[in-house]
């Protein structure tokens, strides 16, 4: 509460009654905000000077704002975007505009999905139909969902399109192929830039998206034409759209994993037990799965059962207390390419337990051998890494971190000292119950990287946000943060390493790509970022501080969504990216749709207040409950001298 004479108050006029007032029985005006914040305000209407005083200039820009005062408020902005440009920082490396999506054919989900050639049961007709690179401007595309990366291609899917492009050192980045529009939205999309052995002929490059249950392929030809090569169904909704060399790859966590052939032009469906995770090895495809047993698949040579024709799935491994493999990852140590036989393989459990299984060429007829054990997680393991350096670990409780570092004797696994904890840390990230933030396809923590580099995680807190953080998998250190150029939400990133030149010497750079609500892309170079926090000291810091992170969530309502049975079976019919414990972006109006999905008793409303909010709403309310008590007395004076006898007044009291 803030006093001010009434020669001074010649503001209240100018600024039209918008602050809330109270005189007092000598007159005095009591104005109902923060003091700090108020008094530079007021100092700049009666000298037209701005003494700051410490006090942030976004706070102060905002209190003008509610006031209304135009003048302050521009030089306010200028001095915040002092230190922001359009063209980005030192790490910003392009900006690729919202495109466009060839309207001239729809693809609709009612057609027939083929499971055998290119053209199938459905003729040659729509086979022959061409997918062409140019555009037909759309004027708003709609958010980025998806951002994936190959060699020097990466695929952006938007909601119900898919756009390739291409890099090459002299010309930059353009746009190459530009899928028909569908008529669902794409969920998972998967690219392969190098299609081995000529099989496509003329077509060297696939792009593949799916929704729901449907599953579409293009070839991609040097000039850019496209033509569709399929639609597939996998029966079941699909969780994982990759490619293994140049077979294209559809897993769901019930069961079911689809195959197409590039050889054979064939698709097939396989039952095998509810997959959790999964992860490629050479021509392998490794599945974790709910009944505690790792199973693998070599995709290259497509083996098929003589009794039934079914793919030949062989477990190799089940874990001892049998419990659901929610996340793998497959390290094949240079001793592989001489033997073949060597393999490291790193999982995590459902219970919260951390495995490392090891394949020595002495142990080829009895399989891999149990080598670590760590128990250190509560909650399910969503993700896991095993590199040359380190072993990374990541739980259900808000994307947990632990870090392990690994010993290696010749390229191999070590006991001697053997794997030794570094460190623990949180990658907290938001998610929005709506979706209006992404896909969850689109928005993974990582880590990325080659395993035999330094690995990032990449995170974004809140939705609805500008900036990303980029920390080091190994430590949680953060090596940069990026901001958006122009001010839109980020709703898509990946980290993709795109090859250098022909030039002697060149090596392949580290990119991050983020895709934004305006549907545009933007390039950040984390080669260099790396290389700048490798010549100075990175400091302590890691996520957001506790002020960064208080800034993030200044316009968010969370909600703590938790899943109140906590036994194994919970986690036998959700993938390994759902969490046990997770918190939930809520937009407005989002209280009933809550509501309505049978959430409301695991609901717990969130808030965070800054002391200026909390002295404001404070005054607030004692300027209501003062004027309450006075329109009280003043309603039962008058009431009683209405009252014409006494035992009326008793009786009315």
């Amino acid at each position: 509460i803030y006093e001010i004479n009434k020669y001074f108050y010649s503001a209240k006029t100018l600024l039209s009654g918008r602050i809330s007032t109270l005189k007092d029985e000598t007159g005095a005006i009591f104005i109902d905000r923060d003091p700090s914040l108020f008094a530079p305000i007021l100092n700049f209407l009666r000298t037209k000077e701005l003494h700051p005083r410490s006090i942030e200039v976004h706070l102060l820009m905002h209190e003008a704002e509610f006031y209304g005062i135009t003048p302050l408020v521009r030089k306010l902005q200028l001095c915040d975007e002092l230190d922001r440009s359009s063209c980005g920082n030192v790490l910003f490396n392009g900006y690729l505009p919202p495109a466009g999506t060839n309207r001239d054919r729809v693809i609709t989900c009612g057609r027939t999905p083929v499971h055998g050639g290119p053209c199938g049961a459905r003729g040659k007709g729509p086979c022959e139909e061409d997918c062409h690179g140019g555009e037909s401007p759309v004027s708003d595309p709609g958010m980025v969902r998806i951002v994936c990366g190959h060699h020097n291609w990466i695929a952006v899917a938007y909601a119900q399109f898919v756009v390739c492009y291409r890099v090459k050192e002299s010309t930059g980045w353009q746009q190459v192929f530009t899928s028909p529009r569908l008529d669902w939205v794409i969920d998972r999309v998967a690219l392969n830039a190098k299609v081995m052995g000529g099989s496509l002929g003329d077509n060297d490059k696939m792009v593949a998206v799916a929704s729901g249950t449907e599953i579409i392929l293009w070839a991609i030809c040097p000039d850019g034409n496209g033509s569709e090569i399929g639609v597939f169904s996998l029966n079941v909704p699909v969780e994982a759209l990759f490619f293994v060399g140049n077979q294209l790859i559809a897993t769901s966590h019930t069961g079911k994993v689809g195959v197409w052939n590039a050889v054979t032009k064939h698709w097939q469906n396989q039952d095998v037990v509810p997959i959790n995770s999964y992860d490629t090895a050479g021509s392998f495809l490794i599945l974790g799965c709910n009944n505690g047993s790792i199973y693998y698949i070599d995709v290259q040579k497509f083996p098929l059962r003589m009794k039934d024709n079914d793919l030949l799935v062989t477990e190799l491994y089940r874990d001892p207390t049998e419990d659901a493999i929610t996340a793998l990852s497959v390290y094949l140590t240079p001793k592989t390419s001489d033997s073949g036989n060597w393999i490291e393989i790193a999982y995590g459990t459902s219970s919260g337990t951390v495995r490392v299984i090891v394949q020595h060429p002495e142990t080829v007829g009895s399989g891999p051998q149990l080598f670590q054990t760590f128990s250190v997680h509560r909650s399910p393991v969503t993700k896991i890494m095993l590199s040359e350096k380190h072993l990374i670990s990541v739980c259900a409780d808000n994307n947990h971190v632990r870090t392990w570092t690994v010993t290696r004797f010749r390229g191999m696994i070590s006991t001697q000292p053997g794997s030794t904890p570094l460190t623990s840390f949180k990658i907290l990230s938001l998610d929005d119950i709506d979706g209006h933030g992404g896909c969850a396809a689109g928005t993974e923590i990582g880590p990325y990287g080659e395993r035999d580099e330094q690995q990032v995680f990449i995170q974004r807190v809140v939705p609805d946000t500008d900036k990303l953080y980029v920390r080091l998998s190994s430590n949680g250190k953060r090596v940069c943060e990026v901001r958006s150029v122009d001010g839109t939400s980020i709703t898509a990133f990946v980290v993709h390493e795109c090859e250098g030149s022909s030039r002697i010497g060149s090596r392949p750079r580290r990119y991050l790509f983020s895709g934004h609500s305006n549907g545009s892309i933007q390039m950040w170079d984390l080669t260099t970022a790396m290389e700048i926090a490798g010549k100075v000291d990175i400091k302590a810091l890691g996520g957001p501080t506790e002020e960064e992170l208080l800034e993030l969530l200044d316009q968010c309502d969370l909600a703590l969504t938790r899943t109140p049975d906590m036994s194994p079976a919970a986690s036998l019919t959700h993938s390994s990216r759902n969490s046990m414990c997770r918190y939930t972006h809520l937009r407005p109006h989002a209280d009933q749709s809550l509501q309505n999905r049978g959430m409301k008793n695991h609901r717990y409303r969130t808030g965070f207040l800054s002391s200026e909010t909390y002295c404001s709403l404070y005054s607030k309310y004692v300027f209501f409950l003062t004027q309450l008590m006075s329109r009280t007395h003043d309603i039962l004076i008058q009431l009683f001298e209405n009252l014409e006898s006494e035992d009326a007044k008793k009786s009315k009291y």
